[in-house]
């Protein structure tokens, strides 16, 4: 049977590939997925050789600490292709292993369609030339950079419509008003403190603490977002604090419901984006990661994808030693107490979708277009 590595190494990276798999499953019959991904990926039929929960990591101190498990994965997956056949790669984010795996995928032959290009034009720039060399096809989702990575040299580039267009479809088509006298007579405040065990236990308490400033002056109602593969008990001494729970497959529904959100520095803030909720971004990580972040990268600008896209900041952002309670606090009382400042951030807001359209065409039938041109005889 022919076969087709995918790797989506962190939850983030499944949600970008659930957005064509299982259509691109429907057109290959014959062909085995297998490779690096979560439950959800597995239940839509990849075979996991390692699952994401094992395999994504964050910041420079945590992946330092994980160099001898990706160098394993590294060689078991170039065997598994070798022993396999695999005649092409999908290759979803997770830059820093997945650049390395390209390389070695390129010189074995295989056709590699890079999903989601790394941010180069924030920093690794020479990450281009990487590309241009072992990528078949790129895959922008951004609306500027399928240029960028064309000028340096990345011949096959589509820039396609931001994945969370397609996984948010019907629920994007019927976002609430969320006029401001809503919140001022109860603001429902969704707090979303990341997907891994470091930025939970450094980001819920300053939410939480904020929560409890706020409630002197606000009637307030907390929202909580939990992701299934981390210890319940991270959340667990919170739980007074908190209203209304989700798990992360209902993350939609907490974002129509919400009137503004505290969250950790992800996709998720492009969600919120998207989902015209105003969301303060915060990013908190260990003291090596604060050093090399501020001393040895030299990107400047923002880290909320929505601020990105939009070339200005238009959700505060606190990292690392500014993420105060009373800071995050003051933002959101700003937002409850001036109505003109509220609609004008949510007026902006509206403008999400349109940057992200992207090329009208189908990822899935590109790829199994890629896919079956490698099997045929």
């Amino acid at each position: 049977m022919e076969s087709c590595l995918l790797i989506a190494g962190e939850k983030s990276g499944e949600e970008h590939a659930l957005s064509f798999f299982p259509e691109l499953v429907q057109l290959c019959p014959g062909v085995h997925f297998y490779g690096v991904g979560g439950d959800d990926l597995k239940a839509q039929g990849l075979e996991l050789l390692y699952h994401l929960r094992d395999f994504s990591s964050m910041g420079f101190t945590e992946v330092i600490g994980k160099i001898p498990f990706y160098w394993r994965a590294l060689t078991r997956l170039e065997t598994e292709v070798q022993e396999r056949g695999t005649r092409t790669a999908i290759l979803v984010d997770f830059q820093d292993f997945n650049m390395r795996l390209a390389e070695k995928l390129r010189r074995r032959g295989v056709n590699v369609l890079y999903y989601v290009a790394p941010q180069a034009w924030a920093w690794k720039p020479h990450r281009s030339r990487a590309l241009a060399r072992n990528a078949h096809t790129l895959f922008t989702i951004l609306p500027f950079e399928k240029e960028w990575f064309q000028k340096r040299g990345v011949k096959q580039v589509r820039g396609i419509p931001h994945p969370l267009m397609k996984t948010y479809r019907s629920e994007l088509a019927s976002i609430p008003e969320r006029p401001w006298s809503e919140l001022r007579a109860k603001l429902k405040l969704l707090l979303l403190p990341g997907s891994r065990r470091f930025e939970v236990q450094g980001l819920l308490p300053e939410f939480i603490q904020a929560v409890k400033l706020l409630k002197a002056s606000l009637s307030v109602e907390v929202h909580l977002v939990t992701v299934p593969h981390l210890d319940p008990a991270l959340y667990r001494a919170f739980a007074p604090d908190v209203d209304v729970w989700y798990e992360s497959t209902e993350i939609a529904a907490g974002m129509k419901e919400c009137h503004l959100a505290l969250a950790a520095s992800g996709t998720v803030t492009l969600s919120t984006g998207l989902f015209e909720l105003p969301t303060v971004v915060c990013y908190k990580a260990g003291l090596l990661n604060e050093f090399i972040f501020y001393n040895l990268i030299k990107y400047q600008g923002p880290v909320s994808l929505t601020n990105i896209i939009h070339h200005r900041r238009v959700f505060p952002e606190f990292l690392q030693g500014s993420v105060d309670p009373h800071l995050l606090a003051r933002v959101i009382s700003a937002w409850t107490t001036d109505q003109n400042l509220y609609n004008q951030l949510k007026a902006t807001l509206r403008t999400t979708k349109d940057l992200l359209a992207g090329e009208t065409f189908s990822v899935p039938d590109y790829m199994a277009q890629v896919i079956h041109e490698r099997t045929s005889p």
